[in-house]
């Protein structure tokens, strides 16, 4: 039996976020064993000549001609650059699950963000729901409780520096093919791990390593080709809340191969971000839907 659109597309989401958490393992895993930055330019090389098969594969392998374009995918890049480092460093330190549920509030950030600096419309239940996400933010990290370290502080910088790259995206033309903004990101976080490296020092790799760096910069790639493809398959109003079962495999795959589990109070924060967070989705869907209407009623 054929399935519909936006099932294909909610399953490309929940592969892409399968992918993206199993590439969150290993590089936990791999963190533990190898120098911080040696990890992220190992793992950098095969993520770009990835990147850069599919790009020559697709005809997207070209620079748009547009400077403002060229500054945006250039200010993207180095604020995924920062992300990186924090994320990296917080899930050293975290356990994945903690770190995945407050990574859930990007989405919430993200639209208050553009609120603010781009002046886009929010209507008073979408800021309640936005407040209401912060405050299970506030549940999973507990600051003042013994829980709290500077760990979660640096959790919750990536998740300001994803506000950064994900407006900056905002602005490029609709010409600039998505190829090319993943191999810039991917090539400035390459380029970091190897500057890191310099000072960081290198260590030997074990036949264990290589396989786990393949399996990380492979799990990128297909993240990457599954999130495009679910976008492109499924209305995003569907298809984009299924971005939250990357929590479910944190908490899968933490307990699994880490044997961690969030507490009772970072479940009950982890169910209320994600519960803001779809309804904020939701809502928008809602309100694109009434705005086509009310055009076509004009």
């Amino acid at each position: 039996m054929a399935i519909s659109d936006n099932l294909r597309g909610a399953l490309y989401m929940n592969l892409s976020m399968f992918a993206f958490t199993v590439n969150d393992a290993i590089m936990k895993s791999l963190t533990h064993a190898l120098p911080l930055y040696q990890t992220i330019a190992l793992r950098g090389t095969v993520a770009v000549l990835g990147l850069l098969i599919l790009a020559r594969a697709s005809g997207g392998l070209r620079l748009p001609p547009n400077r403002h374009d060229r500054i945006l995918i250039a200010l993207r890049s180095l604020a995924d650059v920062a992300a990186t480092i924090l994320f990296l460093t917080a899930l050293k330190h975290m356990p994945l699950a903690t770190l995945s549920a407050v990574m859930q509030v990007t989405p919430l950030a993200v639209t208050l963000a553009a609120a603010l600096y781009y002046k886009d419309r929010i209507g008073w239940r979408r800021m309640l729901a936005i407040f209401v996400g912060f405050l299970g933010v506030m549940l999973i990290i507990r600051p003042g409780m013994e829980g709290f370290d500077i760990w979660s502080v640096l959790g919750l910088g990536s998740v300001a520096t994803v506000v950064v790259r994900d407006l900056s995206v905002r602005r490029l033309s609709s010409a600039v093919p998505s190829q090319v903004v993943a191999l810039g990101a991917g090539f400035a976080v390459m380029v970091m791990g190897f500057a890191g490296s310099a000072l960081e020092g290198w260590q030997a790799v074990t036949p264990l390593h290589i396989l786990q760096i393949l399996g990380a910069g492979s799990m990128v790639i297909v993240g990457y080709i599954c999130s495009v493809s679910a976008m492109r398959v499924g209305d995003i109003g569907f298809v984009a809340p299924f971005r939250y079962t990357s929590l479910l495999w944190a908490i899968i795959l933490g307990w699994v191969f880490f044997a961690t589990f969030p507490d009772g109070y970072a479940l009950i924060g982890a169910a209320i971000v994600v519960a803001t967070g779809i309804y904020t989705l939701l809502r928008e869907r809602k309100l694109r839907i009434l705005a086509r209407t009310a055009a076509g009623a004009v």
